[in-house]
């Protein structure tokens, strides 16, 4: 298995767990007692690692999210928290996910091992927002917990490669939206306006940033031999057929 075949291969149970702490009803509920709706919470608690930036320098660094979308999410929650202070509680929410959803899935020590190598060996040039939740440490060492965060640092660094790779197509972020797979929905869910732009003259620059795409973070996956690579893959596809077993609420 080639770097950019391991990096294609893992890019989708990355996103869906990497990210799943964020839609979790005891993360959500963590939000509400700081007096954060879900989306105020998800915006700072994800671009707070940059520090208290510039409405701007947020939205230009997540770059998939419509500026206003971002300004409503981020203004909502400085009134509140600084927000250093809600990227602190996001990184403690995402350790509790994983040591309630991660910790006994199969081989968790050893996809925690490999991918820390991927995190490690990633060069962080054009991705800020990898950096900065790179740098910051991680508060739980359990295997569940800091699998969880490896899973979200590897997660930033897929979608800056991204937003790297739909650039130099071309695309705006928004046609790269509406050319994948979640469509118009997805430009809704990310705070875009219709009208949408046509998706047939997109799909073909569409598929090259993909492909760009595995290219640029599969550069991370070298760090592996091809055997340790089709490893990391194959306990992906376990730790994400264990997850959906834990009971919903749980």
């Amino acid at each position: 298995m080639t770097p950019e075949q391991a990096a294609s291969a893992a890019k989708p149970w990355v996103l869906e767990l990497g990210g799943a702490f964020i839609e979790c009803p005891h993360t959500l509920r963590r939000a509400r007692l700081m007096g954060l709706s879900g989306w105020a919470f998800h915006i700072a608690g994800r671009a707070g690692a940059l520090g208290d930036v510039r409405t701007e320098t947020v939205a230009a660094t997540m770059g998939f999210i419509a500026p206003e979308a971002v300004a409503d999410g981020w203004e909502a929650a400085r009134r509140v928290a600084m927000p250093g202070e809600v990227a602190v509680i996001s990184l403690t929410e995402c350790c509790r996910w994983g040591a309630e959803h991660l910790a006994h899935s199969p081989g968790v020590r050893r996809l925690a091992e490999l991918t820390e190598r991927v995190v490690a060996a990633a060069d962080p040039t054009g991705m800020p927002l990898f950096a900065a939740w790179r740098a910051m440490p991680i508060p739980d060492d359990a295997p569940g917990a800091r699998l969880a965060v490896l899973l979200h640092l590897l997660r930033e660094h897929f979608a800056a490669a991204h937003l790297l790779a739909v650039r130099a197509s071309g695309m705006s972020p928004l046609e790269a939206i509406i050319a994948g797979p979640e469509g118009e929905p997805g430009a809704v869910a990310y705070g875009w306006q219709p009208p949408y732009p046509p998706v047939g003259p997109l799909l073909r620059r569409w598929h090259w940033a993909e492909a760009v795409t595995d290219g640029i973070a599969g550069r991370a996956f070298a760090v592996l031999d091809p055997d340790e690579r089709m490893e990391l893959a194959q306990l992906l596809v376990k730790a994400a057929e264990a997850d959906r077993v834990v009971p919903v609420g749980d």
